[in-house]
């Protein structure tokens, strides 16, 4: 008899959970809805050294400096997501251009390849906004052997670029209102983002 007790109670706290974890979800479904459309609308930047040397890793900041600035001639207009990503392919081999130069003038031998990526990122936080995990689409520059520690930013919207405090007003023209409910740190949604992570780096796992 106790040992029937025992797991009616083990099963009475299994079906909680699931019970729980399933009415959790189901009410975060217009949440999951709004991270998708925000991963959808973000463009970022994925630069990655060489190696973690001391030069590697600076000179890969210079890089950064010079790509940003091409980003304000790229971005400029009221432009989309999706126009934004169509402008940028046409400017790949511009941007090599522009790392190579970076890297020639400073004396390393080796080049970069610019390519537009569709990869996994945690839940990242980025000067008061908050970036649900998940696939983004990134254009990636990978210095040298690309073995290096990475930087990354948004670079549409405008987030990291030189004139972005310039476009405030545009960079929430992008977003939706259930967008900036998701980004906004006034939300405060830490368990959701957790939830979203979870199921995200789930899917990735699968995915591979």
């Amino acid at each position: 008899m106790l040992e029937k007790n025992k797991l009616e109670n083990k099963i009475y706290i299994i079906a909680s959970a699931v019970i729980a974890i399933s009415l959790v979800l189901c009410s975060s479904l217009d949440w999951f809805a709004s991270c998708r459309q925000v991963r959808n609308d973000v463009l970022r930047l994925h630069i990655i050294a060489n190696s973690d040397s001391q030069a590697d890793q600076a000179v890969k900041l210079m890089v950064r400096d010079e790509l940003l600035k091409s980003g304000n001639e790229i971005f400029s207009g009221d432009i989309t997501a999706s126009e934004a990503q169509s402008r940028l392919s046409g400017y790949l081999s511009a941007m090599e251009d522009t790392a190579n130069r970076v890297l020639a003038e400073n004396g390393f031998d080796y080049i970069s390849n610019a390519e537009i990526s569709y990869e996994f990122f945690s839940t990242r936080e980025y000067d008061g906004f908050t970036l649900p995990a998940g696939r983004y689409t990134a254009l990636k520059i990978v210095l040298g052997e690309g073995e290096g520690k990475n930087w990354w930013c948004v670079m549409f919207p405008p987030l990291c670029l030189p004139a972005a405090s310039e476009s405030e007003n545009d960079i929430y023209s992008v977003f939706s209102d259930d967008e900036i409910k998701v980004i906004s740190p006034a939300g405060g949604y830490k368990v959701r983002f957790k939830i979203v992570e979870i199921v995200e780096s789930v899917i990735e796992k699968i995915r591979h």
